[in-house]
């Protein structure tokens, strides 16, 4: 039996916010890194960096604007750059993430299911926006239908994932992917489910819960889910067959809650990316990797208002 899922607290009279935003490219490469290359790419009108600097402007203004609308709304804000963030920062009624998924997914590492989390997508011609409620055109609605809790809330699955016996993270949203360090290495590996175990040569394998189902799962060749699907899929991705074919059976599935998938690594060089390439944990020859649904769910509003 599934862990109940807890209901959302009443909106607060004087609710205590965290913002979280990214910084942008421009901010980072240009302004602060003052890097030569990028300046003289946008000096030449290069199409690799055509679109860098507006998408700088896009992102400052919402959050410009976001800092006014919170301020007029008299919300307590604090607000912290994504690579700023620690364990224990604070106990807040809501988590506004600006930027795009990458910052939804950055911040969601520290957030449990008790606190409420809303992204805005601030440069939506440049960033993917899939977990976010809206952009700057809408950004007045959603911040006072979150703050007087009138804006839906989804109970998404995250995952939990244990190397050599220690919990790294209850708080999987995306995906995970095991894979060599080098991509154009095989990654070898065995993979077992209940009491069935299979050696694999591959690329690697992705796992996530159902909210990354429509990225590198569904790229891989696996299903899309319902967003509140409390399942978990993996999908094996580019298996290395040498005659063409195989009667391997653990190269793609789902897992209901309470079951795992364990990955003992082949590989002498092995990574773990969990979701996306800023958490690594290296994966040494012979490591056991376990896979489940974890017990704590996000709690992000109004993922209804996406564009389908």
């Amino acid at each position: 039996m599934s862990a109940p899922r807890r209901k959302r607290k009443a909106a607060p009279s004087r609710p205590s916010v965290l913002v979280v935003y990214k910084k942008s490219a421009y901010q980072r490469l240009v302004i602060e890194k003052k890097n030569r290359r990028v300046q003289r790419l946008l000096a030449d009108g290069d199409q690799a960096v055509s679109r860098i600097r507006d998408a700088h402007d896009s992102h400052v203004g919402t959050v410009e604007e976001a800092r006014a609308i919170l301020k007029q709304l008299g919300v307590r804000a604090t607000y912290r750059h994504l690579s700023s963030l620690r364990r224990g920062f604070g106990a807040y009624d809501l988590v506004i993430t600006l930027g795009g998924d990458g910052t939804l997914l950055g911040a969601s590492h520290y957030v449990g299911q008790d606190v409420p989390m809303v992204a805005i997508n601030t440069a939506p011609r440049d960033s993917v926006g899939y977990f976010c409620a809206g952009t700057r055109d809408d950004l007045e609605t959603i911040l006072s239908k979150a703050l007087s809790g009138k804006l839906r809330a989804t109970s998404l699955t995250r995952m939990e994932v244990e190397l050599e016996g220690k919990v790294l993270s209850t708080r999987i949203l995306n995906d995970a992917l095991f894979s060599h360090s080098c991509p154009a290495a095989t990654t070898r590996y065995f993979i077992r489910r209940d009491d069935l175990v299979e050696e694999h040569k591959s690329s690697g394998i992705w796992i996530g819960p159902a909210a990354g189902s429509t990225a590198a799962q569904r790229s891989a060749g696996g299903r899309v889910l319902p967003l509140r699907s409390e399942k978990l899929q993996y999908v094996v991705r580019e298996l290395y067959e040498p005659h063409g074919e195989n009667n391997l059976r653990l190269l793609k599935g789902l897992l209901a809650p309470g079951e795992s998938l364990e990955i003992r690594s082949k590989t002498p060089t092995g990574r773990l990316y969990l979701d996306g390439p800023h958490r690594t944990h290296e994966v040494a020859l012979g490591d056991m990797i376990h896979f489940r649904r974890s017990d704590d769910p996000l709690t992000l509003l109004g993922l209804h208002r996406r564009k389908k």
